[in-house]
């Protein structure tokens, strides 16, 4: 029976990946979502009002996908300059100024990072305001999706208007922000200044942007209990505390979680230019090839991605050693990311195998096709495929019969499984091919060779077997052992098993 799932943990789930977007500790944004919960208290909100809240807290940066690319063309890595902004005065346009000189021109000297800054400084507020209009209307267009009201949109719309009016995009001040936006606001910008500075700085940060960065009113309660809130909250594990204060929410059916799933897949996604529907359609590879299981681990087997810089995702030429180590990781956080609802733990070990090859040679485990179940299998062929009919920074996309072609070599060599790949080109409206390729290279005789090997027969009696000659018998072995990389029959015998070659239907 299929763990049922709500509305308030698909955001909480969010707002850990919001994290990894910002390189703040996971559980940040949540913490800063209790913490507005127990300002929204101190000032008098009603039930729903703190409902909005909790929304508003937890989805505060809902739209940072939407302009990452945009950023990472101006600034570098983009993760990196959100880390340091988290800290920065937004109400301060000076402050914002130096963050973007700073940043502006990556991996660029002399008079090139000289033409990069004036751009910056050329481009001023206006480039500001679009950049960011771009993550409220992403925001927006979200939070409609999951069925989220007025409100909450309407709050996370004012996500980077600031009470002095010298925020972005519309330059909205005092109380034509929504309250709860004033509350998450303050409330996260808490929780970061407070972890990273101390509570007592944190608070002699807040009080110096009292009526310019935050409402009056509200800086005064949190200058008076803020301390007290932040002793409450150290103990508690963010996620529990959140979802202990979350508004109401049942259990959703069945087409809701679906396009819960697909707002995981395009948050995703939307992160690379590169990478836009390549969930949505792994995921229909997956669920002809497959079926719904498949599916679901497809739509979510990139959530991860959001945790490394697009200077990665977009680099036009090869990765270096280190930018691979941090291309891989995105598997370890979709990993983490899936396993804290019990809805999706269900099939976050089939989303985690994309990346995973029936050699051992993928990762993030870096186990072979003995540890892969059908659903996996199928999964790192569609992801595959699906990846070589599209475009990347470093190559065009390959036209769908070339794409089938190295499919099927990478089910010779090997790496992916011979049926799960028919399946996926088949689900892709290629025809099946009459027999999958057999791993390695191996002939189909070699292959009956080598079944009989793990059963542990002689070469004689493998000869005897197949009415042929010990030479020939033994001239097989030698071919096999050559081909997979072996020497012995034990070893062979392993490569058999991983490879599926005892299987009846070979």
């Amino acid at each position: 029976m299929r763990a049922d799932v709500t509305q308030v943990e698909f955001g909480a789930l969010l707002a850990v990946a919001q994290d990894h977007a910002f390189a703040q500790p996971p559980g940040s944004q949540l913490r800063a979502t209790v913490l507005g919960q127990h300002l929204a208290t101190a000032a008098g909100l009603d039930v729903d009002e703190h409902g909005t809240t909790w929304w508003t807290s937890a989805l505060r940066f809902l739209g940072c996908t939407g302009h990452a690319f945009d950023m990472a063309v101006v600034f570098g890595d983009e993760i990196a300059m959100r880390a340091e902004s988290m800290r920065a005065d937004f109400a301060n346009p000076f402050d914002m100024m130096r963050l973007m000189i700073t940043h502006a021109g990556p991996g660029t000297s002399g008079i090139d990072r000289l033409r990069s800054v004036l751009s910056v400084l050329a481009g001023g507020k206006k480039a500001a305001e679009l950049n960011f209009r771009s993550a409220c209307e992403v925001a927006d267009v979200f939070a409609k999706r999951l069925d989220l009201d007025e409100q909450v949109r309407a709050s996370l719309a004012a996500s980077f208007e600031r009470w002095n009016g010298r925020g972005v995009p519309t330059g909205a001040k005092g109380t034509a922000i929504p309250r709860p936006m004033r509350i998450a606001q303050l409330s996260q910008e808490l929780e970061v200044l407070a972890r990273i500075e101390g509570v007592d700085r944190s608070l002699d940060i807040i009080r110096k942007r009292r009526g310019r960065a935050y409402d009056p009113d509200l800086t005064d309660m949190v200058l008076s209990e803020g301390e007290r809130w932040c002793e409450v909250m150290e103990p508690l594990d963010p996620w529990d505390a959140a979802l202990a204060v979350a508004p109401a929410s049942p259990p959703l059916d069945d087409a809701v979680i679906h396009e819960a799933l697909l707002v995981l897949a395009d948050f995703s996604d939307l992160k690379s230019p590169w990478l836009g529907g390549h969930s949505r359609a792994v995921a229909a590879l997956a669920a002809e090839a497959c079926g719904p299981d498949a599916q679901r681990a497809a739509l979510v087997h990139d959530l991860g991605r959001v945790a490394v810089a697009n200077t990665v995702w977009d680099k036009p030429g090869g990765l270096t050693r280190d930018e691979r180590d941090r291309a891989e990781l995105h598997a370890v956080v979709t990993d983490q990311l899936l396993r804290r609802l019990p809805y999706t733990a269900e099939f976050a070990d089939i989303a985690c195998a994309a990346h995973e090859r029936n050699d051992g040679s993928g990762y993030h485990r870096r186990v072979n096709r003995a540890h892969l179940d059908e659903r996996q299998r199928v999964l790192a062929a569609a992801d595959c495929y699906q990846a070589m009919v599209s475009d990347r920074p470093y190559r065009d996309a390959l036209p769908p019969e070339l794409a089938a072609v190295e499919l099927r070599a990478m089910s010779a060599g090997g790496r992916l499984d011979g049926e799960a790949v028919e399946r996926v080109l088949v689900a892709a409206g290629h025809r099946r091919a009459a027999r999958p390729p057999l791993p390695g290279g191996l002939t189909t005789r070699e292959a009956e060779v080598l079944r009989l090997l793990a059963l542990g027969l002689t070469t004689r009696e493998v000869a005897d077997r197949l009415v042929i000659s010990s030479k020939t018998a033994d001239h097989h072995v030698q071919h096999i052992y050559t081909k997979i990389g072996v020497s012995t029959r034990g070893a062979a015998a392993l490569y058999a098993i991983e490879q599926g070659i005892l299987a009846a239907d070979r």
